[in-house]
C-alpha cells in the first residue's frame, strides 16, 4: 500500500512515532528515542512500551505521552492507532527478538511503517513471511543494523562499488565483546536474562545478537552475498544456554572468500567491531571503535587515510554526516542515520515524490530475512559439525 499526494504536498511537521517495547530498564529504547529525535525528522507520540501494563503505562508517563497513546498492549497499539486521524506514520520495535514477527505483523497489517530491531525473528519461516507480507503492503520496513549508517561504512560501499578495490578477493569481519565473559545473566541484568534465553533471544546467542551485525557489515560492504558458510558454535561459560563465541569460514556468491568471528567472553574487548576488504588493486579497514576513519590500501602504494567528511570523503560519506570532520560522530548517529533515511522515504510518500537517493540504503526486511538465514546456517553448521551449509 503506497501513500501519496499531490505533488505540490510538503509535510509541514515530524513523523509521529510509536515504540512497541523500550520501557523502564530497557537499554536500546531510550538509543532508538535519540536516534529518532537527532535530525528532528520524527516526534514520540504512542508507544506500548512493555508487555506488563503497569510498566507500560508507568514508562509512557516518564516519557510525556498522553494518557490515551500508553498502550497495555502492541495488538491494542496497532488497533487503536489504525483508526485514528492523526495515527502513527510508523512504529520503532525494540523488544526482545521474539516479540518482533507478531508486532511488526499487527502494523503492517495495520497500514503503518515498520522500523524494527535485529535479528529480524527467531525463525525463517516466520521472517519470510513478514517479507512476503511487507512485500504486499508496500510499506517501508526497515532493520535496524545501525552500522551501516555510518559514513565510512557508505563509503567503504560506494569504493567497493566503484571497483576502486577490483574483484574482491577477501572479507575478513569481526565483532567481539567481553560483557558476557562471566554469568551475568545470573546478577539481575535484563539485557543478559533475555539474550541468553533460548525462548526469547531465538537458536542463538552471540550469534543472533552481534554475529547478524557482522554477517550484515560484510554483506554491505562487500556488496555480494554469503552463499555458504561453515560454522562453530560454542558456549565458553558453563551452564550458559547458547552460544557465547563463534569462529566461521565464508563462500561468498562473487567467489571471495571470508572469515567471521564473534564473541561476548572476549576479555578486554568492549564493542570491537571490524572489518577488512581486499581486493585485486586495493584493501580496506575499518574499525567501530575508531568509526570516523577509513584505511585505504592501493597495492604498491603508501595507505590513506580517509576522514568522515574530511580528507578523503566522498558524496555518501557527506550526506550521511552531521557535523564538521575532526569532530567524532558514531553509535548514535549511526541509529539516527537510518531514522532519518526511513523519514525521508515516508515523507517522499506522504508529498508524491521520489526520495534522496542516499535514504535508500537502510537495510530492508529482505536484509533482516537474510539475518535470520544466516543464524539458523550457522546453528545448522555447528550442530553438523562445521559442515558447509548454504545460507
Amino acid at each position: 500500500m503506497t501513500i501519496t499526494a499531490s505533488q505540490d504536498q510538503r509535510l509541514n511537521r515530524r513523523l509521529r512515532l510509536g515504540m512497541v517495547g523500550g520501557g523502564r530498564g530497557a537499554f536500546i529504547g531510550a538509543v532508538h528515542r535519540i536516534a529518532a529525535r537527532l535530525d528532528d525528522r520524527w516526534e514520540l507520540v504512542a508507544g506500548a512500551l512493555s508487555s506488563d501494563p503497569e510498566r507500560a503505562r508507568l514508562s509512557g508517563e516518564d516519557l510525556l505521552l498522553n494518557p490515551d497513546r500508553i498502550y497495555g498492549s502492541f495488538e491494542e497499539m496497532a488497533r487503536r492507532e489504525k483508526e485514528r486521524e492523526d495515527r502513527i506514520d510508523g512504529v520503532a520495535i525494540v523488544t526482545p527478538n521474539h516479540a518482533h514477527a507478531p508486532a511488526a505483523r499487527a502494523f503492517l497489517e495495520a497500514g503503518i511503517h515498520v522500523i524494527c530491531d535485529k535479528p529480524l525473528t527467531t525463525t525463517r519461516q516466520e521472517a519470510e513471511d513478514l517479507a512476503k507480507l511487507a512485500r504486499e503492503t508496500g510499506l517501508v520496513f526497515a532493520v535496524t543494523h545501525n552500522y551501516t549508517g555510518y559514513p565510512l561504512v557508505r563509503q567503504a560501499r560506494a569504493m567497493v562499488q566503484a571497483g576502486e578495490l577490483g574483484h574482491i578477493r577477501l572479507v575478513q569481519v569481526e565483532y567481539a565483546q567481553d560483557w558476557l565473559a562471566t554469568r551475568v545473566e545470573e546478577t539481575g541484568s535484563k539485557q543478559a536474562e533475555w539474550r541468553t534465553d533460548p525462548a526469547r533471544s531465538g537458536p542463538a546467542g552471540a550469534v543472533g545478537d552481534i554475529g547478524t551485525h557482522a554477517f550484515n557489515l560484510a554483506e554491505f560492504i562487500a556488496a555480494d552475498e554469503v552463499a555458504s558458510l561453515s560454522a562453530e558454535l560454542h558456549t565458553f561459560v558453563e551452564g550458559r544456554r547458547l552460544d557465547d563465541n563463534a569462529h566461521m569460514m565464508l563462500r561468498f556468491a562473487s567467489g571471495a572468500r571470508g572469515m567471521l568471528w564473534c564473541s561476548q567472553v572476549a576479555s578486554g574487548l568492549e564493542n570491537g567491531l571490524r572489518i577488512r576488504v581486499y581486493g585485486e588493486k586495493a584493501g580496506l579497514e575499518w574499525d567501530q571503535e575508531n568509526p570516523n576513519s577509513l584505511l585505504f590500501s592501493p597495492l604498491g602504494e603508501p595507505p590513506r587515510i580517509i576522514r568522515r567528511n574530511g580528507y578523503g570523503a566522498n558524496d555518501v560519506s557527506r550526506a550521511a554526516s552531521r557535523i564538521p570532520g575532526g569532530h567524532p560522530e558514531g553509535y548514535l548517529e549511526g541509529f539516527t542515520q537510518l531514522y532519518t533515511d526511513v523519514a525521508e522515504q515516508i515523507a517522499a510518500r506522504l508529498e508524491g515524490r521520489e526520495p534522496d537517493s542516499f535514504s535508500l540504503q537502510v537495510p530492508t526486511v529482505e536484509q533482516g530475512v537474510r539475518g535470520v538465514r544466516f543464524i539458523e546456517a550457522a546453528v545448522r553448521s555447528s550442530e553438523g559439525k562445521t559442515a558447509w551449509v548454504d545460507v
